[in-house]
């Protein structure tokens, strides 16, 4: 029997392959390694990597389970974390030249759950700067002459490429779920508040999330479990239950889903293939098309003013300091513009797009299709394309999913973006679930 391709496998494979003794942490380490090896030469997921660390902590974690230590969930599994959170042994920059050989000496929340869940923190992947627009080095595997997306482009590479099953990025409007699209994998933005942003560059603390990326759904599962919950560091997040992400991507559905397609007003600025495509997906699944209320159409530059606005508050100084890109200045320029006035009108509308949408998940749909980028990643490395399709999810605090499911006419992938009521991501990776199982079964 030939030998499987480690890097082939899923967090959730590799974790239950480990625990079962079937391959140890070191060895899949070291298959992920050689990957990196292989193809970051011209991927360039990655801004820090040390493998010789990278192997101890496979040893340290094999040696614990040989004593008969206790295993986490991502026992051995190799973790790519985003260059904007806070590591011990590693350096944290943000994509910044300014920032350059800064160690912070303490994780972040999240790589500290991540540690504890038995995860190799296998090195920092890059982040555009300070996970704004300006690209990093990182190039799409799916195709090396266009973007992979930002400002997760690193970890979304790197996941793309086979490097790693798992990595972290953020969002702060379309951070995850476009680089997801572009690179044809599973990515999550969770609810705002359901993950610990302490120990991570703060741009927006409206707007911050954490998220995911991985090979599949319940590998997204797997990775919310160990990072979702209350964090006294980070006053946006609240009491959460004992999580069942796992359980909720793994769940087969009592009753069909319902869905409905909402184009939002962004929808002309999609490519036509993307257009296409989702609006046959929708029909394929019986959605019900519904559109956003009158008005909704300001929630694009509400967005903008409070970005910009907390951007110039939290980021500002770095301006003064110098040696920032110009469509890091102008944000900021633009940021101080904002006028109190404008900054809390902008918040109070947040809130109330948030309660208008909460009419379709009461009463018509227990997820929002929708498009995750306006189609496949643009060819070039000047820009990380346009968030505009994940723009509203955000600002309002909904959490949504990438779907690697539509392809243009080359192979590229287009993302399918699944949006829930904020605070029900359970429900959300339940009905991603039935999404996934009525296209299996209709072969």
């Amino acid at each position: 029997m030939p030998r499987i391709d480690l890097t082939e496998l899923t967090a959730a494979e590799a974790a239950d392959n480990i625990a079962r003794g079937l391959v140890s942490a070191e060895e899949y380490t070291a298959a992920c390694l050689d990957r990196i090896a292989t193809v970051d030469g011209e991927v360039r997921a990655f801004v820090h990597l040390d493998a010789d660390h990278a192997l101890a902590q496979a040893r340290a974690l094999d040696r614990l389970k040989a004593e008969g230590g206790r295993i986490g969930p991502l026992h051995g599994v190799p973790v790519g974390i985003k260059d904007i959170y806070d590591t011990a042994d590693y350096p944290t920059e943000n994509g910044s030249p300014q920032m350059a050989g800064r160690r912070p000496g303490t994780d972040a929340t999240v790589v500290r759950k991540l540690r504890e869940a038995g995860a190799v923190i296998i090195g920092k992947t890059v982040s555009t700067e300070f996970a704004y627009f300006h690209p990093g080095p990182t190039r799409n595997p799916r195709d090396l002459a266009r973007t992979p997306g930002g400002s997760s482009s690193g970890s979304a590479a790197a996941v793309a490429a086979g490097m790693v099953p798992l990595a972290i990025g953020s969002q702060t409007n379309g951070s995850m779920i476009r680089p997801a699209a572009f690179c044809g994998v599973f990515g999550v933005k969770p609810s705002h508040g359901l993950v610990s942003r302490a120990g991570a560059l703060t741009l927006s603390a409206k707007l911050d999330h954490v998220g995911a990326f991985a090979r599949s759904l319940e590998d997204i599962g797997l990775v919310l479990d160990v990072i979702a919950g209350q964090d006294a560091a980070d006053p946006d997040t609240k009491p959460y239950a004992a999580p069942a992400f796992s359980a909720a991507a793994a769940a087969e559905a009592e009753v069909p889903p319902l869905f409905a397609l909402v184009r939002t007003p962004m929808w002309d600025k999609a490519d036509i293939e993307a257009r296409e495509g989702l609006e046959e997906l929708a029909k394929e699944l019986g959605a019900r098309e519904i559109d956003m209320p009158p008005g909704y159409d300001a929630a694009w530059p509400a967005l903008r003013a409070i970005m910009s606005a907390d951007m110039a508050h939290n980021l500002g100084h770095h301006v003064e300091a110098g040696a920032v890109s110009k469509q890091f200045a102008d944000l900021i320029a633009e940021g101080r513009a904002v006028t109190a006035t404008q900054y809390l009108a902008a918040l109070r509308d947040a809130r109330r797009y948030a309660d208008g949408m909460m009419e379709i998940f009461e009463q018509f749909a227990d997820a929002i299709l929708t498009l995750s980028a306006r189609g496949v990643a643009p060819l070039g490395q000047e820009a990380t394309g346009d968030p505009v399709f994940c723009s509203f999810w955000t600002l309002t605090g909904m959490p949504s999913l990438n779907l690697p499911l539509l392809a243009d006419t080359e192979g590229l992938p287009i993302g399918v973006q699944l949006v829930g009521a904020p605070g029900r991501d359970e429900k959300l990776l339940r009905t991603a679930r039935g999404l996934l199982d009525i296209l299996s079964d209709d072969g």
